[in-house]
This record gives structure tokens, sequence and C-alpha cells, in this order.
């Protein structure tokens, strides 16, 4: 008798296996996904491993097969329990990263009544709630436990729900959710008899019946290698549906249900391309990977990791394209990260032009189905590359050769907002580690804890210190930085400086193109009154609310919650409403009026809520259908726009002051990018930073292009203060819809770490709060934070279990 260690889809689960006996009749594999019973419910579960002997005495039977072809490879199971462990999560969460979309299923509670309840349900034993939920119950027969929770509320619904059942009068059963996506099926009509017995009966029909729409129709068939869509038969040629429904009841023709491939790639017209002719530095960097490849083809041991470090415009996606060739020719397969969604658009094109029909896509924007069928289309082996954000890396790519990761530094590669909250960096190289392929990080401005990796040895440094665009050589562009301060001083109130009004009216005038780069959206950041100085803020979180000119609307940028704008002051009602501060709608309504002969567009959030919006956005500008682009970080990276003679910074500042040691980082990084948007045409280009801080060395290293000089300044902070990378921290955050609650919780959860510290003698832990996070209060629940910053704060918290209402974030994004 065999034994299967399964992880199982349920929150009592957290980070085990459970052992489970295989019947005799089932053939299980590693990496199966099965049918279990987990206490009165049947689950799903994925068996990791099979072994001859239980981890208990007593074991249920593993009850049927959910899929008899295995899901998961043993590295993807090796990465899901490193994942689970490194960052503390449920191992079946971990898991379902690598599954196919839309396969995890929750198992739902479903309450119907009892016979007894019919007998009491009259008397007086009942109150009037308790017969209000029997009375809701009995209409409909069962009931789904979610729809009394959302009419009692959660805590009420549970309660008397409890109540009826220990009395005998509700019973509660548990059933799957259901499917939530299949493969997509269209309807096909085809012939049940040869194309000559079809002419034949065309024939027949129009001498002895004159059936001419059937005999068309049969002709039609008769000439068609392959089955054809109904659609496209009715549509096509406007045969009647009498006509095809009598071929069918003669058996004469058929349907058949074809699966068909949802279409995720708008780019069907595209012009194949050629590799491109390489300079020293790429040829130099291309070489390393190359040989790495080989040593990991040849099945030497290497655990190669590079970092592509070139300046904007230095021809990165080119050594990324001949690398994935190279992998493409041994045999092998690629996957490409990028970290916007905007980004994809401009990547994708290139890529396919590079790779016709062998390039699949993953993000977040596609539909659940469109997700389904790429999933299954790249675990069939049909694509040499797949492209996408950070959840791309769990892609069930086989024969993993090369992972690259554009603009590495980025944290939206950082799951925040959902365990796992893993990062994509990390994960890449431990995925690397387990199947042998080679991992490329490329960046313009690398993590700090990235370049730090590369002065100790650990990954390797390939440079790229010069533009390939518009030729090789080409400089950056220059950069002019503007005091705010003296502005002012000059009397100019303007959302433009002087020197930015001048050169983006030269541009306009020439014809060329220019960028306005502000990293806010919204039109004005805060409102508020001047009579009694009450700011308008919203009701669940702890921030201010933004206007919204084309909706004339508050708006929350954390939970969406919206309100109309008063014409009074809530508190004084007075009439003195100012609205303050600029985001890009903003921008964009200083620029029409500034600069009218201009035609503008604008890309942000607000205006790519559209599945296909980036896609229109870019193909807009990139053929001059507007003069000037305004936008927010979505425009600073990656995007080749060559008709870009002239980028404004219109306020470097926003991020600088953050609560946060990762602020000068971010700002520089952040600057650097979209400054690398300008000169990459024939006409050159020129950047334009406008700032109230022209001193603070990120800006300095920015305006400079000198990464080295802020590296240098950064790694000394943050050797100073034992931040990353010569620590690392964890964040634990306790939330509560009571603020009280929450810090004494928090205050508790402290004195508990510190007594763990002081049993063990651990001396390299230190706790950092408890403190309220940086968005005290959100989505109505107050949130307080606990840091743990050390060598290894993971392995320390591992055996520490945390009550209720606690999160773990594992080398956290930032602390702001």
């Amino acid at each position: 008798m065999g034994y299967a260690e399964v992880s199982v889809n349920s929150p009592a689960a957290q980070r085990r296996t459970f052992s489970y006996t295989i019947p005799a009749d089932l053939n299980i594999e590693i990496g199966q996904t099965v049918w279990v019973p987990f206490g009165s419910k049947l689950l799903q579960g994925i068996v990791l491993e099979l072994t001859d002997y239980p981890a208990v005495t007593e074991t249920r039977e593993i009850a049927g097969v959910i899929e008899d072809i295995p899901l998961l490879s043993p590295p993807r199971i090796s990465l899901a329990r490193w994942i689970s462990g490194y960052y503390l999560s449920p191992l079946f969460e971990a898991i379902s990263l690598m599954l196919p979309p839309g396969f995890k299923r929750k198992a739902l509670t479903f309450i119907s009544t009892t016979p007894a309840a019919e007998k009491t349900y009259t008397t007086a034993e009942l109150t009037e709630e308790q017969k209000h939920l029997i009375n809701l119950i009995r209409s409909k027969g069962r009931i789904d436990f979610r729809e009394i929770e959302k009419a009692l509320g959660i805590r009420k619904a549970r309660l008397i729900t409890s109540q009826l059942i220990n009395h005998g009068l509700l019973t509660g059963s548990h059933q799957l959710e259901r499917v939530k996506v299949r493969p997509r099926k269209i309807r096909h009509l085809h012939l049940l008899i040869t194309p000559g017995e079809a002419i034949r009966e065309a024939t027949r029909l129009r001498q002895e019946t004159r059936a001419e729409q059937q005999a068309w129709l049969l002709e039609f068939l008769s000439g068609m290698s392959r089955p054809i869509p109904l659609a496209e038969v009715k549509k096509g040629s406007n045969y009647s549906n009498s006509a095809i429904r009598a071929l069918i009841d003669k058996g004469l023709a058929g349907f058949q249900e074809v699966e068909v491939r949802r279409e995720t790639l708008p780019y069907h017209d595209t012009t194949p391309s050629r590799p491109l002719p390489l300079t020293n530095h790429q040829e130099l960097a291309l070489a390393a990977i190359r040989a790495s490849l080989l040593k990991a083809r040849e099945n030497r041991p290497h655990r190669d990791v590079f970092l592509l470090h070139g300046v904007t415009g230095s021809g990165k996606t080119e050594v990324y394209m001949q690398a994935l060739a190279e992998v493409v020719k041994q045999g092998k397969r690629g996957i490409v990260l990028v970290p916007e969604i905007a980004l994809t658009a401009q990547t994708i094109e290139r890529f396919v032009s590079r790779f016709p029909n062998r390039v699949a896509v993953l993000h977040s924007r596609l539909s659940l189905g469109e997700q389904f069928d790429e999933w299954h289309q790249i675990r069939n082996g049909r694509a040499d590359v797949v492209i996408g954000s950070r959840s791309a890396i769990f892609a069930p790519q086989p024969d993993l050769g090369l992972i690259i990761i554009d603009e590495e530094h980025e944290w939206t590669y950082k799951q925040h907002d959902a365990t796992p909250r893993y990062r994509a960096r990390d994960v890449a190289i431990k995925l690397a580690e387990l199947t042998g392929a080679v991992v490329v990080l490329g960046s313009a401005t690398p993590d700090v804890e990235t370049f730090y990796q590369t002065q100790k040895g650990v990954y390797r440094l390939l440079r790229m210190p010069e533009r390939v665009v518009p030729q090789q050589g080409s400089p950056l562009p220059d950069v002019e930085l503007v005091d705010m301060r003296s502005e002012l001083k000059a009397g100019n109130r303007s959302i433009f400086s002087r020197p930015l009004f001048r050169d983006v009216s030269k541009a306009v005038a020439s014809q060329e193109q220019v960028i306005l780069f502000l990293n806010r959206r919204g039109g004005a950041t805060f409102v508020q009154c001047r009579n009694c100085g009450l700011v308008l803020c919203c009701r669940r979180c702890a921030v201010t609310l933004t206007y919204h000119f084309s909706e004339d609307t508050l708006v929350c940028h954390q939970c969406n919650y919206r309100e109309v704008v008063p014409h009074t002051c809530p508190r004084c009602s007075s009439h003195l409403i100012k609205f303050l501060g600029a985001g890009t709608e903003k921008l964009e309504q200083e620029a029409s009026l500034t600069f009218p002969q201009a035609r503008l567009l604008r890309w942000d959030r607000d205006t790519t809520k559209g599945k296909a919006s980036h896609h229109k956005i870019l193909d807009c500008f990139r053929s001059h259908g507007a003069d000037i682009l305004i936008g927010t970080q979505m425009i600073a990276k990656g995007l080749h726009l060559p008709l870009v003679t002239l980028v404004g910074i219109v306020n470097a500042d926003l991020s600088l002051n953050l609560p946060d040691f990762r602020a000068g980082e971010r700002s520089f990084q952040l600057l650097s990018q979209v400054m690398g948007r300008a000169g990459r045409g024939a006409s050159g280009g020129k950047v334009i930073i406008q700032t109230y801080c022209p001193e603070h060395y990120a800006i300095q290293a920015a305006s400079r292009h000198d990464y080295e000089l802020f590296y240098e300044q950064e790694i000394n902070y943050r050797r100073q203060l034992r931040n990353p990378p010569f620590t690392r921290l964890a964040c634990l955050t306790y939330s509560h819809n009571n603020d009280t609650i929450c810090q004494r919780e928090a205050e508790r959860m402290k004195q508990r770490l510190n007594d763990e510290i002081e049993t063990k003698g651990i001396d390299n832990i230190d706790l950092i709060g408890p403190a309220p996070a940086f968005l005290h209060r959100l989505r109505g629940r107050f949130r307080w934070q606990l840091m743990i910053r050390g060598a290894e704060p993971s392995r320390f918290l591992a055996e520490i279990l945390l009550p209720k209402g606690w999160t773990i974030d594992i080398d956290p994004a930032g602390l702001a």
C-alpha cells in the first residue's frame, strides 16, 4: 500500500502536508491534482510526495483524481515549498501560483432547514431574528452562507446560524464553487459524406426537389478541407437555418464542437525582424551569456546570474532577443518579465517580430479565459518565449533555459497585496537554480542590493555604457536642473518654469514631441476649506481625497471611495473651498491653456482602464497623433519613441521625503528612467528637471547620468544604518477596526518576540516599533506595524504562530 503527502486547499492546512492512502485502483503521480476528504469537506489537493509509510498513524483515502496528467514538475514543487518556507505563506497558496488560471475553487457552505424546523417555526421559542433566517432559507430551499452574511452581517449571521444548527433546526453541507473557466468551444458544421457524394447529392436535390439552398450549402462544404464555424457559414454565405437543419436531419452534415484559442496577440501583421549588428559591449555581454548557456546545456555545475547594466538606449532588448534565439537553438525556452503592463505592448511587438507565432503572453489585463488558454499553450510547448508581468515567472514553460527580468529594479515585481508576498526576481533566481536555467537581470539603474551582489562577486556584471540609438555612441540627453525656489522669487507661480515653457514651445513649433512627467494622477491632490482648514479625507482610509476633473468627483486612490464635491464646507459651511496640488489631469489642463497649438495625450491609470488602451495610446503617440504626452510612471520605462526630443519632469521631489530608507533610490531610478525617453532619434534630446531640492544627492546623480556616484552615497548610508543589503527586513502588520485594540495587540506581539529573542539568546535580530503604518487606516481598518531586522528574519519568524489579523511581509518593498 502506498501513501501520498498532499497539500490541501484549506486555510487550516497552512504550511503542512497531509498523509493520504492511495487506493489500489488509482495511479497517482507526483504533481497530480486530486480530491481528498478534509474534515467534513471534499477539497482540492496536489500530491507533493509519494512514500511507503505515512507521517501519521491513521490516514484517509484519496477520493479521486482531478487531472490525469501532473500539473507540477518536481522543480516547481520544490519552488513552491521554498516560497512557502521563505515568505511564510500557506503551502497551497504558493502552489496555486503555478496552477492553471481558474483552477483554485473554494469550498462553499450551504444551509438548509431540517424537518424539525417546520414544527418549531411557529412556536415562541424562537426569536424574531431566528424566525426571519428560517423564513429566508425556506423561501429558497437551500442558501449559500455568503447570502446569509450579506443579509444579516457576518457576526450576526454566524451567531444565529450556529444557534439554529445546535437546536437541530438547520443543517449545513459543503460544495465546491463552480468551475470558473473552461476551454472555449465553437460549433462547427462539417460533411458526414465524401465531397464527391456531396456534389452528386446537390445535383439530385436541384433536379428532384429544387432545394437550391441545401444544394449550394453542400457544394460549399464539399470545397472545405475542415469543419467551418457555424457563424461563418451563416454570415458569409447567407445560408438559412432551415437549410442547415435539413442537411443535418438527412444525415448529410453534422455539428462538431471545436476547441479554439482565445486570441491575445493583436500582432498578426507584424513584419518579421532579423538580428541587428551588435556593438562591442553588446557582443561581450552576449558572449558571456552564451558561454553560460553552453555550460548549462552540458550540465556542468553553474549558478550564473548576470546583471546587464546598460544605460537607457544601450540595446539591452537586442541582447535579450539574441540570447533567447541561442536558447531556442539549443532546444530550450525562455521567460521574459517586464514590470508594467504598459511596457508589454511595445515589448511584445518586438519579440513577436523576432519569434513569429512562438510568443505567449501572461498578465492581469487578460481575461480569465485568455489566461487559461495561454497557460495551456505554454504547457503544451507551443511557445518559445513567454512575456508577462511578475506572475509570468510561474508559467509552466517546459525545458526552461533562460529567464530575463527587464528593469529588474522595479518594485512592481514584488507582490504586496496578497499572500504569498513574493518578489519575482528572487523567485526567478531560485527557479533557475532548480532547473539549471540562466538568469539575466537588466537595468540602467539597478537595485542597490543587486549591484551590491555584483561587487561581492555573487552576480556577474555586464556593462553597456553607451547608447546605440539613434546610432552607436549617441550621447545621453543634456539635463537642465531648474530650482523652483528661484522661479517663485522671480514671480513665476506657473506649473511650468520659464526654461520648460521655452523649450516645450520650441519643440512643438519644430514638430517634435515632448513628454511631461508627473507621478501623481488626478486633478487636485487635496481639497481644503480656506476658512476652517478642513481637508476632505476618505471615510475609510487615512488619506486625502483627490479631485478628478473628468468625473467631477472626489476619489480615494486607495479604496476607490467616491463622493461628490461639496459646495460648502461640511464643518463650517463656508463657501471658501479650494482645490490644491496637481496631478496629471491638472497638468493636462494647464498644458492645454499654456500651449494651445499642441495636441495632448494623457497616459495614466485613469486613461488605461480598457483592455487595449495601452496599445492604442502608444500607437497614437508613436504615429505623431499628439505633440505632448503627459503621464505617470507608466511612461517612464522601456518605451522607444524616436520623435521625443524633450522630457520635462514637472516635480522631481514627490517621493524624495517619504519615510522610507529607499526613497532616494526610488527617486533616482524614476528620474533616470524617464530621462532615458529623450534623445532616441536623430534630433538628440534634452531633459528639464524642476525641483525644490536641487542639491539632493539623488537628483544630482540623476542629472549627471551617474549611477556609480549615486550608488557610493547610498550604500554608505545603508551600511551606517544597517539597512539592506547588510541585513534583511520583515514587516509584521496587524489590522483591526479599533485603533486601541490594534495598538495593544502590536505591543503584545513585540513583547512576545522579545521574549523569544531572550529565551533563545539571539543577538542579530532588531525589533523596530510598533508604530502606526504610513497609511494608518486602510479600507476601514487601522494598521500597526512591527519591523524585524536581521540576517534571517524569515527563519526567526517561522517558528512563531501568529494570531488572526497579522500579515507577514518578508523583504517588504518599502516602509511607507
